[in-house]
């Protein structure tokens, strides 16, 4: 079993940044594939960002690519998001998750492609 547990999340400006942390328990997941997700209320889960095994190959949504940097720590288990230049359209509850049925060599971007996730950690940005 994997638990997964967001933290950094809280009220800021637009324009601000924010650091999500999420460490991993009950399994080492440096082998795995691990991303970020947000829901917004009224609104689908959607794909933030994907990171693989290494580090080597990170993906980004097109909403956050240049503002967003996905990040891990195998040695301490922790997938990171550092979130810059916040704006109000951010304003979500964000997910980290992870993929275990295969080796992490790439990275994803679809919801059911990842088998673990975190409870969650509000973000809201005012303008």
């Amino acid at each position: 079993q994997v638990q997964l547990v967001e933290s950094g999340g809280g009220l800021v400006q637009a324009g601000d940044s924010l650091r999500l942390s999420c460490p991993a328990s009950g399994r080492t997941l440096s082998i795995y594939t691990m991303g970020w997700f947000r829901q917004a209320p009224g609104k689908e889960r959607e794909f933030v960002a994907s990171i693989n095994w290494s580090g080597s190959s990170t993906a980004y949504a097109d909403s956050v690519k240049g503002r967003f940097t996905i990040s891990r720590d195998n040695a301490k288990n922790t997938v990171f998001l550092q979130m810059d230049s916040l704006k109000p359209e951010d304003t979500a509850v964000y997910y980290c998750a992870v993929c275990t049925r295969a080796y992490g060599s790439s990275v994803y971007r679809e919801v059911h492609e990842y088998d673990y996730w975190g409870q969650g950690t509000q973000v809201t940005v005012s303008s």
